[in-house]
């Protein structure tokens, strides 16, 4: 199997990445794994979406460390794919955290994926899906028995009266954004202060005011969801509890979280199956859901992360049925060619 990933940018790959811990695994299956980040994405002359893309040029690596400094190093095969040379391509960038200056790349990966799925290519998550979810108003289609009360709005008058409503305490936070970026928990001593929180996330777009679910405070769950299923190996679910033992609110693993074991109960199932038929329906292969409590607080279709420090604390290889996944669609692609789209494909 030839699969790429296309992720922001290749330098600041880091070893603890899902991303990179994918590609390790299916490296050391024998796939041919490649890593191109968004600037290096091409459009030919001849109508071939392609890439300037790196892989490792070793046969196994024991450490996920060793196995990304072999794609950054002089070491590494460079090399410039095409989609039609291709079985997949995972869009595993994050829009949200792109940095001042690159706009450009917020949607570069997307539409460069609508792009490859001429050439027969699998392209996972399906891109004519993720266009529309590239910030959180996606959330919003998803049913309201499993999400907070939510007001998105850009008017302070608004916003004042929400946290009035909701009796003092709300969680304000961009509506593009991630990792904890930006989030606030406005309590009812705060009100004074509101407008300069509103003013400081504003400047950036629309604002999510939320209701506040005290259970916050011990952390949310990350689940995964593969298939439209909670993804499960060896009778263990692929979640974590990320916390902060701060008082900072965020409990993000790239905002000073830590990740906990956790036990998946009834309640975060019966999300998943919730939210099943539209994630089926818009081929969302993979997705991370953060679910607090009884409410979904925000589902990833991006680049979930969490996978590896899951699999640490399960004691299994979530990798596993990851790929076994993908390795199943390539075969469909190849039993039924075309008579099957990719958005019905990236589910099944």
């Amino acid at each position: 199997m030839r699969i790429a990933l296309i992720i922001n940018d290749i330098e600041t790959e880091i070893a603890e990445y899902t991303s990179v811990y994918l590609g390790l695994k299916m490296h050391n299956l024998g796939h041919e794994v490649y890593f191109t980040g968004v600037a290096d994405l091409v459009y030919y002359p001849d109508g071939h979406m392609g890439a300037t893309a790196r892989r490792a040029s070793g046969n196994k690596y024991k450490t996920t460390k060793t196995y990304i400094k072999a794609i950054k190093d002089d070491s590494a095969i460079e090399e410039k794919i095409t989609a039609d040379n291709l079985d997949v391509l995972l869009l595993r960038n994050d829009p949200a955290s792109e940095p001042v200056g690159r706009g450009w790349a917020k949607n570069a990966s997307v539409i460069f994926g609508q792009l490859a799925l001429r050439h027969g290519v699998i392209v996972l998550n399906d891109p004519n899906s993720l266009s529309e979810a590239v910030n959180k108003m996606y959330f919003q289609h998803f049913p309201e028995s499993v999400r907070p009360h939510t007001l998105i709005t850009r008017d302070p008058k608004e916003i004042q009266e929400f946290h009035k409503e909701q009796g003092g305490n709300i969680i304000m936070k961009p509506l593009q954004g991630s990792g904890g970026a930006g989030v606030f928990l406005v309590k009812e001593d705060d009100a004074v202060n509101l407008n300069q929180m509103i003013e400081a996330i504003s400047r950036d777009g629309y604002v999510i005011a939320q209701e506040y679910l005290p259970k916050a405070t011990e952390g949310d769950v990350r689940l995964f969801v593969v298939n439209g299923d909670a993804l499960k190996w060896k009778g263990k679910y692929a979640a974590i509890r990320r916390v902060n033992e701060s008082e900072d609110i965020r409990s993000n693993m790239s905002a000073g979280g830590s990740a906990e074991k956790v036990k998946v109960d009834d309640t975060m199932l019966e999300i998943v199956d919730t939210i099943r038929p539209k994630l089926v329906l818009d081929g969302m292969f993979m997705v991370g859901l953060d679910i607090v409590g009884d409410k979904l607080m925000e589902i990833n279709v991006f680049s979930p992360g969490g996978l590896q420090g899951a699999s640490e604390l399960q004691g299994v290889d979530f990798s596993i049925p990851v790929i076994q996944a993908i390795e199943n669609k390539v075969q469909y692609r190849k039993n039924y060619t075309d008579l099957i789209s990719n958005k019905l494909l990236a589910t099944i």
